[in-house]
């Protein structure tokens, strides 16, 4: 199995950037604590100004450190444009900022630019109704778990994770559509999954994906079902994308969101497929006797969890046994309790199962 190539040793330094092909900066805008301290933005070069892909999150020390990108990085020129792959507030907290201040357009896909207007509107409510309490419930948490997500919530806000707001208006970017930026030209390529409609920009004369969180090399983004959408099947959209843009060129160099730039799009790609379902594959073996959500996190995630990363971790089992479902391998039972339980009916698991055999669980779910 061949490895991943990474031409960079390091992230640029705050406040500046790195050309990393002819046209194209990279930089990056800090996170706070955390493992994941970092995201990834990119400049794109053009005849009058630059464009901007992806912002950071809605934080004052990242507004600042834009003002000094524009000042001494920019040559003077305007931005004509903001991309964002996605909704996510990393992906989207300064394009109000952005927008506003060179009065210039929004580009999204239009799933990813409404469900940012829905949830700037309602914040984490869809959390804490009765739609959360019986998303919960049925998943096996205690009734005070709720309780517990509202307090999450209120301590993430202050670190810039909860939903900007954004530009009252927006360009549609589609799957297929073509962006001519100085001398090249972009083609939106939209995966699913992870959010509902994740555009990244591929140039396939200079060999450039910019991957956003679709294609990531060394984490794996959070692939959930939440109450706002509890019959969700987002890994079956997830798998399918990956299958998609297997097609890209092996030789194309990835400008992903995190993590470091790199070669090798279609080892990791197969890699994310392999994970899954070695993940699925684990959770059958778990569920020859029948299972609560709760009960599966111990097989998907090794390290006790928080509240918040309860919720993205449940939000991942419940999105694996939902494609287990789709394909007939797993059946759901509502009991009396008002929990569902999940059991293996494929009769031929015996031939397929390794028990022992599987990649170790995560240590927690990736917040991104």
């Amino acid at each position: 199995m061949s490895e991943l190539k990474y031409p960079y040793a390091e992230h640029p330094e705050p406040g500046t950037t790195v050309e990393v092909a002819p046209g194209i900066r990279w930089l990056t805008m800090p996170m706070g604590g955390g493992s994941l301290n970092h995201i990834n933005l990119y400049l794109l070069e053009d005849r009058d100004g630059w464009w901007i892909v992806d912002t950071g999150l809605p934080l004052q020390s990242v507004t600042e450190l834009w003002h000094d990108i524009f000042a001494r990085e920019l040559g003077g020129r305007a931005v004509l444009g903001v991309i964002c792959t996605h909704f996510h507030p990393d992906h989207i907290g300064q394009s109000g900022m952005i927008s506003d201040h060179f009065r210039c357009p929004l580009l999204m896909t239009r799933g990813e630019y409404y469900q940012a207007r829905a949830f700037s509107n309602t914040g984490p409510a869809h959390h804490t109704s009765w739609l959360g309490e019986m998303f919960y419930q049925r998943a096996g948490m205690p009734k005070d778990y709720l309780e517990d997500i509202r307090r999450s919530f209120a301590q993430n806000a202050s670190g810039g994770m909860s939903m900007p707001t954004i530009p009252s208006g927006f360009q549609c970017l589609q799957d297929g559509d073509v962006l001519t930026i100085g001398d090249h030209d972009w083609r939106v390529v939209v995966g699913s999954g992870h959010s509902p409609e994740h555009a990244c920009l591929y140039c396939g004369e200079l060999k450039i994906l910019i991957s956003g969180d679709q294609i990531l090399p060394v984490i794996t983004s959070n692939v959930s079902v939440h109450p706002t959408e509890p019959e969700a099947n987002p890994l079956k959209s997830w798998m399918e994308s990956h299958d998609k843009f297997l097609s890209i060129p092996d030789d194309t160099f990835v400008l992903p969101a995190h993590n470091l730039p790199f070669w090798g799009v279609r080892e990791r790609l197969r890699q994310l497929i392999s994970h899954h379902e070695d993940r699925m594959l684990a959770i059958e073996e778990h569920c020859v006797e029948p299972a609560i959500a709760k009960d599966l996190l111990p097989v998907l995630f090794a390290r006790k969890l928080d509240s918040r990363q309860m919720m993205m971790a449940l939000g991942e089992a419940i999105a694996h046994v939902h494609l287990l479902m789709h394909r007939n391998r797993i059946e759901r039972t509502l009991h009396e309790d008002g929990v569902y339980r999940f059991r293996s009916i494929d009769p031929d698991l015996g031939r397929r199962a390794h028990p022992g055999m599987h990649d170790a669980p995560s240590d927690t779910p990736v917040l991104v």
